[in-house]
């Protein structure tokens, strides 16, 4: 009878699989050895794994150039990262070098661009999204960049006040983008996104505020559902009001030649996961295309805005099991050395999963478990995969050490959680480990931060 947990996953899953395989009863990660990561660096432990970042981002400009030939696209594609998912120096560094552009979502996100310029990360011609509600401060910012050279920047209108902001603009001529309000799924506690214009007053703002203005140039149009890219009626129903709306813009808007489908493109959060990218990408191609030739024109650029995509993948998490607690008759407590309100917030606060595997034992039986972080929250937990509705780990017999990685973790956790702050209960921040290659394809550790010290915490909290 099969009871290994290496058993469980081969008659689950197909694996191995791209990013994760066994080696002498180790996982590897993206061919990282796991065991020598856990000997050299210890636990908890974050680790990013560059590569993976330029490997996504060219694998969605195959896509989506392959669709371009497929349906006959005339318009060009631009893949834009969303700087908030990541604002680390070194996976912006990473992005760069792979020729992806910005879109920025706040005053701060300008001074990082101006930090990447002075620094020869980029130079003034690379093309900036910026999208958000704008107080002055970032409306101030995006102006001042755009006198000083930088020539391929779009603020996208977030409300019809935000045009205030640039009605005086003492230049040659500003370009504009307009963000649609789209409609929120049904299971949502309100109807229409906070986000953008609704689509009733698109076309009377257009011509009674902008097409006024001489200096002011139409020239994206901005769709963008939370939920994100998906094969769902929900996803293409919205997809088509946002082209009827480009269609009778473009009748009236002659410089209106770039449509922005936003970010959302999911990432891999079970090992079940089978989302047909390129299939999804043509659909989306071929319907922008076909409501063009339709309407008799000319096919616009297309713009997206990757962040979980782009830099998801790259980021693990990994801890320690230094504890059983058998609570009741069916629920055993695996308890790691670290907590998931703080290290992995999206568990806590959104209910995300991500992909939970050990690192050890996998020749081992298995068993139910629930994971129980270390602080004393009771929501601190995790208890269910995506396509199993129940967290099965190796059964730890006598005084054998566990590892488990959470993985899929590089967008926004770092972010939300704060980094470099202050956490619940005092836990620190873990240890921070970059993982590259060199021009030979060896790998290269770095260590990025070492795990929080109390006094950088006392002095936080004003007792140093």
């Amino acid at each position: 009878m099969r009871e290994r947990y290496i058993d469980l996953i081969d008659q689950t899953y197909y694996f191995p699989q791209e990013g994760f395989d066994v080696q002498d009863d180790y996982l590897q990660f993206h061919k990282v050895d796991l065991q020598h990561l856990i000997q050299t660096f210890g636990t908890p432990l974050k680790l990013t794994y560059l590569p993976k970042i330029g490997e996504n981002i060219n694998k969605a400009r195959r896509w989506f150039h392959d669709a371009f030939e497929n349906v006959g696209y005339n318009g060009s594609y631009f893949y834009c990262y969303c700087t908030k998912s990541n604002h680390f120096s070194h996976v912006l560094n990473e992005v760069l070098k792979n020729k992806a552009h910005l879109e920025t979502s706040s005053a701060y996100d300008i001074d990082l661009v101006r930090n990447l310029f002075k620094n020869g990360k980029i130079d003034n011609k690379i093309r900036i999204i910026a999208n958000g509600f704008k107080p002055k401060q970032y409306t101030d910012k995006l102006l001042e960049l755009i006198k000083d050279g930088f020539i391929h920047i779009i603020p996208i209108l977030d409300n019809m006040m935000e045009l205030d902001a640039y009605s005086g603009f003492d230049g040659e001529e500003l370009s504009i983008g307009v963000r649609v309000a789209a409609e929120e799924e049904p299971n949502y506690q309100f109807y229409t996104s906070r986000l953008g214009i609704r689509f009733r007053d698109l076309i009377p703002f257009y011509i009674e505020k902008i097409k006024s203005n001489p200096k002011l140039k139409l020239r994206m149009l901005h769709f963008f559902i939370d939920s994100g890219i998906k094969d769902s009626a929900y996803y293409w129903s919205e997809l088509n009001k946002c082209l009827n709306m480009f269609v009778e813009l473009k009748k009236i808007c002659p410089t209106l030649a770039n449509i922005n489908i936003g970010g959302g493109l999911p990432i891999r959060n079970s090992l079940g996961s089978n989302f047909d990218y390129a299939y999804v990408i043509e659909e989306i191609v071929n319907k922008i295309k076909t409501f063009c030739d339709d309407a008799g024109l000319e096919h616009p650029n297309i713009y997206t805005e990757f962040g979980s995509y782009t830099v998801g993948e790259s980021g693990a998490n990994i801890f320690e099991i230094i504890g059983q607690k058998k609570q009741n008759d069916s629920e055993l407590w695996y308890m790691i050395n670290g907590s998931l309100m703080t290290t992995v917030p999206d568990v806590w606060g959104l209910g995300q999963r991500f992909i939970l595997l050990p690192i050890n034992l996998w020749g081992q039986g298995y068993q139910r478990t629930i994971i129980g972080g270390l602080s004393c929250d009771v929501s601190d937990y995790y208890n269910s995969e995506v396509h199993i509705n129940q967290v099965y780990m190796p059964k730890i017999i006598g005084d054998q050490k566990l590892y488990i990685g959470f993985f899929h973790t590089g967008a926004y956790q770092d972010s939300i959680s704060g980094y470099g702050g202050t956490k619940h209960c005092l836990l620190p921040s873990p240890k921070q480990i970059i993982i590259d290659k060199d021009e030979n394809g060896k790998l290269i550790y770095e260590v990025f931060a070492e795990e929080q010290s109390p006094d950088s915490m006392l002095k936080i909290l004003g007792y140093k």
